[in-house]
């Protein structure tokens, strides 16, 4: 399997209009311009991400134009892929604080700088200057029942639920995205074909040419949850590497083989071993500790790597508290006796009272490598005592 033929396959869910178009395209030796947009509606970038951005850099590697497009206007109007309820519009402000580090998370994967970097854009570059007689002029181009036709809209209107019309706008700008910057190629995960072949359609009508689309699947355990999206447990790419570690370590056991396809360049004949094995009845926690010391030397570096296994082996294996990233809880004299709820506080590893209880109550801290059992259990404290809440956050205790 030569780059090219790599390319269109491993990772690749479908190609617009078709793969053998693209084929000939990249075979032919025309440099291609091509883009993946992200809104910041968030500030972490995390492992679901790092599917198209791994195909990006693939496309960078054979010598292709790249863009890494801040999608900081459409951010503000709220895509509605996927939601059955309104997306709170953010303000210019909040987008912004979210977008600052985009670069460096994504860095983690893309060349910036160097032979033929990443380029980035901001789509307020274009959005902001259209008139609101160029976004009707701009409307003609499209629609109302390719718009409408999208089944997330179709649901809502089964179940007699709003669609408000910055939601049915969004697409329309979305769209023009590719227009603006004349791309050849457009790249997204399955969730956005709609919003991607809009764009497809907008770039036939108003400029007469033909923008290839391709889906990347979305990182999925085998029963459609997003792997590494969790609420509360997003495995961001610049998660320090023994909280990496250990979040990959608590991943399921179905997170593997979609792992190792879509994030690592482990051969496919290497895989489908390690999917045979686990079929019959070969432990899968040494390949899932495999997984983790790869994903963690490729996020960061060897070294990180296997500072955050034996980090992972002291503390789950030899029971043995960690010897780094233990973060200390300051308490006053007198605070010696303390209720379990209000000492997982203290240490400011949730982010409400209301995350304290569950996680007492799910029985995932740990005072002195024992299990508190009520969140109004009473705890006599001492200096240099620990408490372990979930797998990785630890914290020992000290009186001042």
């Amino acid at each position: 399997m030569d780059a090219i033929e790599e390319l269109l396959t491993r990772g690749v869910d479908t190609v617009y209009p078709n793969r053998e178009a693209l084929e000939k395209v990249l075979r032919s030796g025309k440099k291609l311009r091509l883009y993946q947009g992200f809104d910041p509606t968030g500030a972490q970038l995390h492992i679901g991400h790092a599917v198209a951005l791994r195909k990006l850099r693939q496309f960078q590697d054979l010598g292709h134009e790249v863009i890494f497009l801040i999608g900081d206007f459409t951010a503000m109007i709220g895509d509605p892929t996927g939601k059955m309820d309104s997306r709170k519009m953010l303000t210019k402000e909040e987008v912004l604080r979210n977008a600052q580090s985009y670069q460096d998370q994504a860095a983690r994967i893309l060349r910036f700088d160097g032979e033929n970097p990443v380029k980035i854009m901001y789509n307020s570059e274009w959005l902001e200057k259209i008139s609101a007689l160029e976004f009707i002029q701009l409307s003609h181009h499209l629609t109302y029942q390719q718009v409408v036709e999208r089944d997330m809209f179709q649901k809502r209107m089964n179940q007699g639920q709003d669609i408000y019309l910055n939601e049915f706008l969004y697409p329309v700008m979305q769209a023009y995205d590719s227009v603006a910057m004349n791309v050849d190629l457009e790249i997204g995960g399955t969730d956005q074909m709609f919003n991607m072949m809009m764009g497809r359609k907008l770039m036939r009508n108003m400029k007469q040419k033909e923008k290839f689309v391709m889906t990347v699947p979305l990182l999925t355990d085998a029963s459609g949850v997003k792997i590494g999206k969790t609420e509360g447990n997003v495995i961001g790419l610049t998660d320090e590497p023994s909280d990496f570690y250990g979040k990959i370590m608590s991943l399921g056991d179905d997170a593997i083989i979609p792992c190792f396809t879509l994030l690592t360049n482990e051969p496919m004949e290497k895989i489908a071993e390690i999917r045979e094995k686990m079929l019959t009845g070969t432990n899968p926690m040494q390949y899932k500790a495999q997984l983790a010391r790869t994903l963690t030397a490729e996020f960061n570096n060897v070294d990180a790597a296997k500072i955050a296994e034996k980090n992972f082996v002291d503390v789950f294996v030899n029971k043995k508290q960690p010897t780094m990233n233990m973060l200390s809880v300051m308490m006053k004299r007198g605070q010696e006796n303390c209720l379990a709820i209000n000492l997982v506080l203290m240490t400011n590893h949730t982010k409400s009272k209301s995350e304290a209880r569950r996680l007492i109550e799910q029985r995932a801290v740990e005072f002195n490598n024992v299990v508190v059992q009520s969140p109004n259990e009473m705890l006599s404290i001492k200096d240099g005592d620990t408490i372990r809440i979930g797998k990785t956050c630890f914290s020992k205790i000290k009186f001042i």
